[in-house]
């Protein structure tokens, strides 16, 4: 049985879940699962209040439609980071600290180089997302569940990505 108590839950659960949530993404909005989007309509609406001339942008005007489809993607991020946190909280495994991994991996404890290092690399792979126009969830849940060959390959690229740049970066470890 499943707790919320639990450190962790058992990937075929949680997956066999993350997967059930596609059914109503497409029958009630009609978009699948994913979360790149929801930045480039939060950047874009927040962009348009300084200069609305960006709103002029096919690309982003087509994000920052008031639409359930954009705004689905922000809250299901915003949901999933307070489910993060709450989930980490509940089982107790909230830490205080920089893991000792990344400690030894970055030769350093120091929290603001953990968090800068974390930044740059959320932002690469945001770029990365939309230079794919998606993101793993999107490829990976939602493009696979519908056997679209390019987010298969997209997922296969992911991990030889992420294989290799563990490989680079994980070697002091």
């Amino acid at each position: 049985m499943i707790s919320l108590t639990d450190r962790a839950w058992s990937p075929y659960v949680a997956g066999v879940l993350i997967g059930l949530l596609q059914i109503p993404a497409f029958l009630l909005i009609d978009t699948a699962l994913g979360a790149s989007s929801s930045f480039v309509t939060v950047g874009g609406t927040i962009a348009g209040w300084i200069d609305p001339s960006i709103l002029t942008i096919d690309y982003v005007a087509k994000h920052v439609t008031a639409t359930a489809k954009n705004w689905w993607q922000v809250a299901l991020v915003v949901g999933v980071a307070i489910g993060a946190f709450l989930s980490a909280l509940l089982s107790g495994s909230l830490r205080r600290s920089v893991s000792p991994i990344w400690a030894r991996a970055l030769g350093t404890s120091s929290r603001s180089v953990r968090y800068a290092v974390a930044f740059v690399a959320g932002f690469l792979m945001l770029f990365g997302a939309r230079l794919a126009d998606g993101c793993t969830s999107g490829h990976g849940l939602s493009g696979v569940a519908q056997l679209g060959v390019g987010s298969t390959v997209a997922v296969a690229a992911m991990f030889v990505g992420g294989i290799a740049t563990a490989m680079l970066l994980m070697r002091r470890i």
